[in-house]
């Protein structure tokens, strides 16, 4: 799922989750908005792992929905473009961090080759109050110092 931003704003959103100061420093986000997060991510993965493209793309943004159209466009771009989210070996829920005033989680993965990867995830609240992810920007581990 890459980001749908334009480059810059993507490399700007990457380098503002990754200086920013865990969310819990900035603004409080619940303990239930933390695991609604959470298992948005995780539902998503466990959809890539079926071939659940349905289910995968229902726990997208409309913004996604409409950048991609169909349930099988957006799994294929997933499939082509982010084996580390499609299929990962392990998947760690690091802390979620606040960039321009939207909640970014941070996901570290590893792939079948044993990569290690760092997924920034845009999260939308919709206005039922149900999380969705509004894209993800993928970055090897060992290209990001710390």
């Amino acid at each position: 799922m890459k980001s749908v931003l334009p480059l810059a704003s993507a490399v700007f959103l990457a380098a503002g989750a990754l200086c920013a100061p865990p969310l819990a420093a900035q603004q409080k986000l619940s303990e239930a908005d933390r695991a609604a997060i959470k298992a948005v991510i995780s539902r998503q993965i466990e959809a890539f792992r079926r071939d659940d493209a349905a289910g995968a793309f229902a726990l997208t943004s409309p913004g996604i929905q409409g950048t991609f159209g169909t349930p099988e466009n957006f799994l294929r771009m997933v499939r082509d473009s982010y084996q580390a989210v499609y299929h990962p070996a392990s998947v760690t829920f690091l802390e979620a961090t606040l960039v321009n005033d939207e909640v970014v989680q941070k996901v570290r993965l590893s792939d079948s080759v044993g990569a290690v990867w760092l997924a920034l995830y845009p999260m939308e609240r919709q206005k039922d109050g149900v999380w969705k992810t509004n894209g993800c920007s993928l970055f090897p581990l060992e290209s990001i110092s710390t």
